[in-house]
């Protein structure tokens, strides 16, 4: 027995390197061995667009966000603007209505009458779109002057059905939280930036994608573009591609109440990342995509489980041996370490990286237990530190 175990934790160790470290290591050494060319990207073409903001009670943003997309290096007469309002009950609408009496760009408010989240709202604006593409992009998210024309032009290829943006944030500086955000978005876009040359990318971004209007497709409200698309895509034998030119701002998270609370939202159907349509794995269909899915999806998804299954071994273990026992107390130290971040709000890295590494473990757990009791919702409140 004690075999297995040992067998069990060194390959579940194994696993969780691999996933953080190894994988990037090996996409790195393909990008040098394959050299993939930079997806070429046509200019001169500027198709119409339908740029759509799904909004709930969002007033202290949605003027600035009308602004920018007033603003937009982009021939305004192929652009239509949505504001989705999700049954907004602050001023929201009124802003917008107000906006729009007094601009002469072509903007729109749809209001969805019952709240049924960001997916609902999109999915039903969708319906009253004329754009050839769709340019999908979040109230607090404001969006460089280039980014429509940088999403246009990288659909040069019928099989791309959808194209992902660069999310900035502006607050990397401002404390501990929103620097440990804003160290991970970048080190997720350098990886996506190679899983796109290579063939496709496996998640976008909520701050600013375009898909093609004819390859749109009704989520189930539970599910968000960025992580459903991708592999809806790859299925249907599309792709998904990152264009690290088509740029948007936002804030991260500053509190780590509301970065936890983001995250549980973000692994609100976690386990079907893991478990659902196990045709996504096919490498012979689906080729680099399912090496890149499993490596860079299912495996960051299994973290939670594989974190429990290593502890659980290493407990059994120090039983029998003194090796596993220092090995436990070092493994017992790093949660020990987290919690005392928490516990005095430290901003000490040493602290503070195994307090955020636990947190994403503990956000998978509690989306996890909310998808298998059914508590998972496809609606919430925003994070005010994020505004």
């Amino acid at each position: 027995m004690f075999q297995i175990f040992e067998v069990i934790f060194w390959l579940v160790l194994v696993l969780i390197i691999y996933s953080f470290a190894g994988y990037p290591l090996i996409l790195m050494l393909l990008d040098k061995i394959l050299k993939p060319k930079q997806h070429v990207k046509i200019y001169d073409d500027k198709p119409k667009v339908s740029i759509i903001v799904p909004a709930h009670n969002e007033e202290d943003v949605i003027k600035d966000k009308l602004n920018n997309l007033s603003q937009l290096d982009y021939p305004y007469n192929k652009v239509q603007i949505i504001i989705a309002s999700d049954n907004s009950n602050d001023e929201t609408n009124n802003i917008v209505m107000n906006f729009i009496n007094n601009s002469d760009k072509n903007i729109k408010l749809y209001e969805v009458k019952e709240r049924k989240g960001k997916t609902n709202a999109q999915n039903e604006a969708v319906r009253v779109a004329t754009g050839e593409f769709l340019i999908f992009t979040d109230a607090n998210s404001m969006l460089d002057k280039d980014a429509v024309t940088e999403l246009a032009a990288a659909f040069t290829e019928k099989d791309i059905m959808y194209v992902a943006g660069q999310l900035v944030y502006v607050n990397q500086l401002d404390n501990i939280t929103s620097n440990s955000e804003a160290t991970y978005w970048s080190y997720e876009m350098k990886l996506r930036d190679i899983e796109s040359r290579l063939q496709a990318i496996t998640a976008g971004n909520g701050a600013v994608y375009a898909i093609r209007a004819k390859d749109y497709i009704d989520l189930p409200l539970i599910k968000s573009h960025d992580a459903g698309i991708p592999l809806e895509s790859a299925l249907r034998h599309k792709r998904s591609i990152f264009n690290k030119r088509a740029i948007a701002y936002e804030k991260a998270g500053e509190t780590s109440g509301d970065e936890f609370n983001r995250k549980v939202r973000m692994f609100r159907s976690i386990l079907d990342t893991i478990f659902r349509k196990p045709q996504k794995y096919n490498v012979f269909k689906h080729k680099w995509f399912s090496f890149f899915y499993f490596s860079h999806r299912t495996l960051r998804a299994s973290s939670f489980l594989l974190h429990i299954v290593l502890l659980i071994s290493n407990i059994y273990l120090s039983v029998f041996s003194g090796l596993y026992s220092v090995v436990l107390i070092f493994h017992i130290s790093f949660y020990v370490l987290a919690l005392l971040s928490r516990v005095f709000q430290s901003n000490n890295k040493l602290f503070y990286f195994p307090y955020y590494y636990t947190m994403t473990l503990m956000a998978q757990l509690t989306g996890a237990y909310k998808q298998l009791t059914g508590k998972s919702k496809p609606f919430w409140e925003k994070a005010e530190s994020t505004r």
